[in-house]
């Protein structure tokens, strides 16, 4: 299991590849990163905690942070669903 360090990282590293950034609001960012470890505490894999996990690891594999939704979220709204990461 990874720690919330680890997991921060990992965010800051993939916004920067990816052309985004993480939410310059530090408490959505901790709270989303709290959530991400609570699912892969309780699943195995860190989905989006704004995701509802059904069971099925086809379907749900979408769901792991970064998601499958998460840019074109981003190029419509400014933000991912749960606005992790946002518009640079």
């Amino acid at each position: 299991m990874w720690t919330f360090e680890e997991v921060l990282k990992f965010s800051r590293k993939y916004a920067k590849r990816a052309g985004i950034k993480l939410n310059p609001d530090k408490k959505i960012v901790e709270g989303i990163i709290k959530g991400l470890l609570e699912n892969e505490k309780k699943f195995g894999f860190r989905y989006c905690p704004c995701r509802v996990v059904e069971g099925d690891l086809e379907k749900d594999r979408l769901k792991i942070c970064p998601c499958s939704w998460h840019l074109e979220e981003i190029k419509k709204f400014g933000h991912c669903l749960c606005k992790l990461f946002v518009k640079k």
